[in-house]
């Protein structure tokens, strides 16, 4: 079957839903067809991690719209179905579903697949990988019965998980490469006070160690083998070593892809075929403050790119220069807020009490502030914000 859309969202992660929406808000009376391989309308990720893991949470709530949003604003929903093929120049896609789609114009909002570890035994039972409500749903269930969980990883969905785990009454113990959860991204000060709240709640950190492999008796993991000898026996395992963004389609469609492995887009969001732009982790693009190329993977940066899309569509014509935010908690023992790209810094400005839990950092590169991290004093963001937008 054939049919048509003035524009089709590929992806029904929340980016694809704040396009979508925006679109409609801004008064936009063209038909839309959002196609998402999801069986679930668009929802928010963070629940995934924490309160819908835990049960806290229902899933209705982690919803974008109620499932009626979609018809009530003529939005065509079509969940379980993925683009096949994406003809640029014809300016169709061709659906799993068999039906042909033309458009005016689109935007891809493919999203990312996680990063598997290639290890003996990856493919044992009780091995989870965490990207999607689905994956929460599975997790929850096959962790009832055991008493200690590993989390191989120490950045968000390793730390994150952790703490909801252990609310949940699990021991956990976190398996990571680096020395000091996310130490990578926001220095060992940083990563060590996250540490310590971890570890103060009875979450075991095993820093510096490498998975060499995972056993188990008959079909079930039991343990964990790491290159030092280390060795930890579980119910269950859960790995967060990163995600790749999913530019399948986009290669196969002749975009051009980038250099930080998303589809490459100018300042203004668009790829290299007319008429069609990119948002959420799969988009990387020229960012006009930072003067760099950027791709970005966070909840908030995607809704922000999803919106500037819908505006583009409907003829503003500017780049695409807001400051990237994002947020990170573990359980409710703590929570951080974060603007700008990660990147190289030679310097830190802290204000506040790290030791006290109450603090920002600014990270400065050659005197100049390029990224913020908060604890506790949210207000110094906006002045982070403004000393970036300087920098540029």
């Amino acid at each position: 079957m054939s049919r048509s859309a003035d524009v089709l969202i590929i992806g029904g992660g929340v980016a694809g839903a704040a396009c979508a929406t925006q679109l409609r808000e801004d008064g936009y009376t063209g038909s839309i067809v959002l196609a998402t391989r999801e069986p679930d309308p668009p929802y928010n990720r963070p629940p995934v991690s924490k309160g819908y893991l835990t049960g806290a949470e229902e899933r209705d709530a982690t919803l974008v719209h109620p499932e009626g949003w979609y018809a009530e604003n003529d939005v065509e929903l079509l969940t379980r179905t993925s683009v096949m093929k994406l003809d640029t120049d014809t300016k169709t896609a061709t659906l799993s579903t068999k039906d042909e789609v033309s458009f005016s114009m689109a935007l891809l909002a493919t999203g990312a697949n996680v990063r598997r570890l290639p290890v003996e035994g990856s493919d044992l039972e009780g091995i989870h990988y965490l990207r999607a409500l689905r994956n929460a749903d599975v997790l929850r269930d096959d962790v009832s019965d055991a008493e200690r969980v590993v989390l191989i990883g120490g950045s968000y969905i390793g730390t994150e998980v952790a703490a909801s785990l252990t609310t949940m009454g699990k021991q956990c113990s976190i398996v990571m490469q680096e020395d000091i959860t996310l130490e990578t991204g926001f220095g060992a000060q940083v990563g060590g006070f996250f540490q310590r709240q971890l570890t103060e709640h009875g979450v075991e950190i095993h820093g510096g160690e490498e998975v060499e492999r995972f056993e188990g008796a008959g079909e079930r993991v039991e343990r964990v083998v790491c290159k030092s000898g280390l060795e930890l026996e579980c119910g269950a395992v859960v790995l967060g070593v990163g995600a790749v963004p999913d530019t399948m389609l986009a290669k196969a469609a002749g975009l051009e892809l980038g250099e930080r492995g998303g589809v490459r887009c100018d300042s203004r969001l668009r790829t290299s075929a007319e008429g069609i732009w990119a948002a959420g982790d799969v988009c990387e693009y020229d960012s006009v403050i930072h003067g760099r190329r950027l791709r970005i993977e966070h909840w908030d940066v995607a809704i922000e790119q999803g919106k500037h899309v819908a505006r583009a569509i409907m003829g503003e014509e500017r780049d695409y220069d807001v400051v990237p935010y994002f947020f990170s908690d573990l359980a409710d023992w703590t929570w951080m807020e974060y603007v700008g790209p990660a990147q190289a810094w030679d310097e830190e400005e802290v204000r506040g009490s790290i030791d006290e839990g109450e603090f920002s950092v600014f990270y400065k590169q050659d005197g100049k502030v390029v990224a913020a991290l908060s604890v506790g004093r949210s207000d110094d963001l906006d002045e982070a914000k403004q000393r970036i937008r300087e920098t540029s």
